[in-house]
């Protein structure tokens, strides 16, 4: 799925041209003409991403963005406001108001297209976090979010220690986060017991010209800094290395001469996301697949499937494909093999439609032979293609037994319904792809059947 992004600006030439520069890069694009028609929009449309002008007639950017920020259906989209105004206090203000960034006019293609592709990484990475841990949060295991801030770990990658120690003073008088300069060769040691950094400072150019960038690249490559916030220093006007650190991966870019005060409360909005991502990862991840996991086959269980199939059609408010799919005969295959047999082909099977679907969508085992497979954002002609796939994937080849040294063949049927969050309910779909699944066995199994709602 492209990028949906809200274009909010009261002079329709500016929608119009920055429409025409969004849709060149295959972003797709919605536009307000106002404050008010953006905050209904963004609560109707959830898009991914929201261009703000800074002056309209109704009310200022600023003051649409603060409202974003406050409301929790609104607040993990990402702003960047656009504005005429070149003076460092209105940027201050925007910035300070939750901006994730702040463009003056006339916009830079090359800035904007990186900065666009920056935030819809992140967003989309916040989004798949937001809804596994809303699935784990439909049955009461998801823990509370953190109320308060505590002071961060930032790492000054400095050329030069004065250099460093300059940037240290003028940042230690606007905050309280733990601050520590480090050579670019500190900054790829592990730090054994210690915490490792939460954000990176560093320039573009480091002993060497674009040493800074390819310290960016190991700080991404490893797994002990992997998920740590970095904002990349560049001399003024470089927006093309600045694209390119976006892209490597940079959270965030500024350039010099840079205000102490611009670059702290930048480190403090990388410092809110990596928490953020943090929270999310560790509220997925600690202690819950038990409860969400089939032990058998490592897929979600029937307890998850059905969380996650509500939150799919709560959020997405887009086609969500439902598939039920049942193994062919399989008590044939216990009755001659045993059970263990049968066990081992259940978690064969498991595995493959694992590797045939998208990481995003939803597979799972509902119990004995049956399994449920939920794509969001699918309409019927992908959804049915899928089916096949899946089908084709299940009975291609025979499943080896490595027990027993031998192999068995077995098929699968599909029954598989389009639903649309504002009509259908879980259990509902659940229904229809269960009815096209008895049609895929009455008509001889090893076969897709679309249900009749959705043909």
């Amino acid at each position: 799925m492209t990028g949906r992004i809200l274009v909010v600006d009261d002079v329709a030439t500016n929608r119009i041209v920055m429409k025409v520069k969004l849709s060149a890069a295959c972003y797709s694009v919605l536009q307000a003409d106002c404050g008010a028609a953006a905050l209904r929009l963004a609560k109707q449309e959830q898009p991914d991403l929201i261009l703000l002008d800074v002056m309209m007639p109704d009310m200022s950017g600023v003051t649409v963005c603060e409202r974003l920020k406050a409301d929790p259906e609104t607040a993990d989209i990402p702003v960047i406001l656009i504005t005429a105004l070149a003076d460092q206090g209105s940027k201050m203000e925007g910035l300070e108001r939750g901006a994730d960034d702040y463009l003056s006019k006339p916009v830079d293609e090359i800035t904007l297209l990186a900065r666009v592709r920056s935030l819809l990484r992140a967003h989309e990475t916040q989004r798949e976090l937001r809804l596994r841990e809303r699935g784990y949060a439909g049955f009461g295991m998801a823990e509370a979010a953190t109320t308060f801030d505590t002071a961060g770990h930032v790492a000054l990658v400095a050329p030069d220690k004065a250099s460093g120690l300059t940037w240290k003073r003028a940042l230690e008088a606007l905050g309280n986060d733990w601050l520590n300069v480090l050579s670019p060769e500190a900054a790829l040691q592990d730090s054994g017991d210690q915490p490792m950094p939460d954000v990176y400072v560093i320039p573009a150019d480091l002993v060497r010209p674009n040493g800074g960038l390819r310290l960016l690249s190991d700080l991404r490559s490893r797994p002990s800094t992997r998920h740590a916030a970095a904002l990349m220093l560049l001399p003024k006007g470089d927006s093309e290395r600045g694209a390119v650190a976006l892209d490597l991966g940079a959270g965030d870019i500024l350039y010099d001469p840079f205000d102490p005060a611009e670059l702290a409360v930048r480190i403090k909005t990388q410092l809110r996301r990596k928490r953020q991502s943090d929270r999310l990862r560790a509220s997925v991840q600690e202690g819950l697949e038990l409860a969400v996991t089939d032990s058998l086959t490592g897929l979600h269980n029937r307890r998850y499937a059905m969380a996650q199939l509500k939150n799919f059609l709560a959020q997405s408010g887009r086609d969500v494909a439902v598939m039920m799919l049942d193994l062919d005969h399989f008590k044939s295959v216990n009755d001659r093999f045993g059970h263990a047999t049968g066990d081992a082909v259940l978690a064969a099977v498991a595995d493959r439609l694992r590797k045939h679907t998208r990481p995003h969508d939803l597979v799972a085992r509902l119990g004995g032979e049956e399994f449920l497979v939920a794509l969001p954002d699918a309409d019927c002609e992908t959804a049915l293609q899928c089916a096949e796939r899946l089908r084709r994937a299940i009975g291609g080849a025979p499943i080896h037994v490595p027990r027993l040294d031998t192999t068995v063949r077995v098929t699968m049927s599909v029954g598989l319904a389009i639903g649309l969050g504002h009509k259908d309910t879980a259990e509902s779909l659940l229904e229809q792809a269960d009815r096209a699944l008895y049609g895929s066995k009455s008509d001889g199994r090893n076969l897709v059947t679309i249900s009749a709602s959705a043909a």
